[in-house]
């Protein structure tokens, strides 16, 4: 209904062209929107992190081997007074840490643009603060002094999303959209992934459904839409798949997203879980082709899950690409404790969504703050390049923690702070939609000023500390020469838990990156 017998209309959808018409309330409106795939011209790309005002330079890519990396610009330090407010996405993968595991349990350096710091730091739990009964997400900070430059301060912002209650969560379609091409015959990809997915249908409900599509020597429906409660006749059917042929990733996504339409649940948690080596190599194969193809899906409230498994043919930027797109997440499986945390500890993180399209916006008080920079978030080059660039939100799982570090160069010595810690450092609104709702919700939080010393910190916070601090020196960034291998090691023996074994884990990878990257500076000075 409109106030008057003419108007205008402006019609904007994700995936489709823009339009705009004039409307005669008198007559029945029939608007048909064109998709962005017609013109491979037309696309967004959008960001992890932004800066409202603020422009960047190009920047080189980076591959090894087979495998491709999205091409990653590191943040700089920005002006608080002059570009004050800031953003990124809350739903952020865990794949990146996973994959520099593999690395270095090859004995390898990881490539640069492998190593995104905000994937590493909440591959870990830092502790969980359950939202109020009303409210989606709760967040909450931190200040203290810089490990590694004392002029300095770290913000941490935490940001976590309520848990659903699995009796209550409605029922799931699941298209298990499988890679058997002739690259996944490898013990660490298609056995991987068997193992992977029985590991997940034990999870099952018998009001869930789930359905296997396979692409390689064939593309089809490899099981009918099938309860979950005949785990027995699902676990078959995975066991029974073989490799073979060639890849037409193409002709498999869109066969999934059939399936998964056919049986679509209003209401309900619809969603692929892609596994592959990400090596599409027949069909639409280009990043820009993909994106558009799985944005005219996604608009279904078909959510997209992507497990990349494999080295040689990983196409991590791809994965990336497709799960970004397609508002699901993705995760790299190098072994099968990593795909019992995805797909069994962290299931309902993995599936079940409560927000979509979920972004934080901080603005700094440039009273307080000179400078900022945030630690992660690296955006790929291309889109940053690219004038229609938008936040990327994302959705967020059920009680998916996040932790976001800012280092802060104050405006204020260390003599100057008394009377600033009731005054905020930052406001933070964390923007969010429910699923299946248009209308966007904010969350308002102010950060106090109350910086303490470093040893002060809670160990989990000290922990996260060293997880950053690994992250840069694997980057090998300009941010962290002042610091050593050494220095991240006590700093993460120091303060990890004992009974964490992920924790403890990283140790192990510190002490190997430490001798592989010494080494290789050993070569390079000879």
């Amino acid at each position: 209904m409109l106030p008057q017998s003419k108007d205008s209309l402006s019609f904007n959808l994700d995936g489709y062209q823009p339009y705009s018409a004039t409307i005669d309330v008198k007559n029945y409106q029939n608007i048909t929107l064109k998709p962005l795939y017609a013109s491979t011209n037309i696309h967004k790309n959008r960001l992890l992190s932004f800066t409202r005002n603020l422009n960047f330079d190009e920047w080189n890519g980076w591959s090894v081997g087979a495998e491709t990396y999205s091409s990653l610009l590191e943040n700089e330090f920005v002006a608080a007074k002059k570009f004050p407010e800031t953003g990124f996405a809350i739903s952020i993968d865990k794949a990146s840490y996973s994959n520099i595991r593999r690395f270095l349990n090859m004995q390898t350096t990881v490539p640069p643009d492998a190593v995104r710091i905000e994937e590493m730091l909440n591959y870990f739990n830092f502790g969980y603060v359950a939202p109020k009964r009303d409210s989606v997400f709760h967040a909450q900070s931190m200040m203290a002094d810089c490990p590694w430059n004392a002029e300095h301060q770290l913000l941490y912002l935490q940001v976590s999303a309520k848990k659903v209650d699995l009796d209550k969560v409605p029922p799931s379609n699941l298209v298990f959209l499988i890679d058997i091409s002739g690259s996944m015959d490898m013990p660490n990809r298609l056995p991987l992934l068997k193992s992977a997915f029985k590991l997940l249908v034990n999870n099952l409900r018998e009001k869930d459904t789930v359905s296997i599509v396979v692409y390689g020597s064939t593309v089809g429906v490899w099981l009918i839409p099938t309860s979950g409660k005949e785990k027995n006749k699902i676990l078959k059917a995975i066991e029974d798949l073989y490799p073979g042929g060639a890849t037409p990733g193409e002709s498999g996504i869109r066969a999934a997203y059939r399936v998964a339409k056919s049986q679509f649940i209003k209401g309900g948690n619809n969603r692929v879980i892609l596994a592959t080596d990400g090596d599409f190599n027949v069909g639409q194969a280009s990043e820009d082709e993909l994106e558009n193809l799985i944005t005219q899906h996604q608009q279904w409230g078909i959510y997209l899950t992507c497990l990349g498994v494999g080295m040689g043919n990983y196409k991590d930027s791809k994965l990336e690409v497709l799960a970004k797109k397609g508002n699901g997440n993705f995760a790299y499986l190098d072994d099968e404790k990593e795909a019992e945390k995805v797909l069994v500890k962290e299931f309902t993180q993995t599936v079940y969504t409560v927000a979509d399209d979920a972004s934080v916006e901080i603005t700094f008080n440039p009273a307080l703050v000179k400078e900022y920079r945030l630690l992660g978030f690296d955006n790929k080059v291309k889109a940053i390049a690219d004038s229609v660039t938008e936040l990327q939100g994302g959705d967020v799982g059920s009680g998916h923690s996040l932790m976001a570090v800012f280092e802060i160069e104050p405006t204020l010595s260390a003599t100057d702070r008394g009377g600033f810690e009731k005054k905020g450092v930052a406001s933070v609104q964390v923007k969010y939609r429910l699923p299946e709702d248009t209308t966007f919700r904010t969350l308002s939080y102010t950060c106090p000023y109350d910086p303490v010393e470093f040893k002060e910190l809670p160990s989990c916070h000290q922990f996260a500390t060293s997880v950053v601090m690994f992250g840069g020196l694997l980057k090998g960034s300009k941010y962290f020469r002042n610091i050593s291998w050494n220095d991240v090691m006590v700093m993460a023996e120091q303060n990890y838990d004992p009974t964490d074994a992920v924790q403890k884990e990283m140790i192990t990878l510190i002490e190997k990156a430490k001798k592989i990257y010494s080494k290789r500076r050993r070569k390079s000075e000879g």
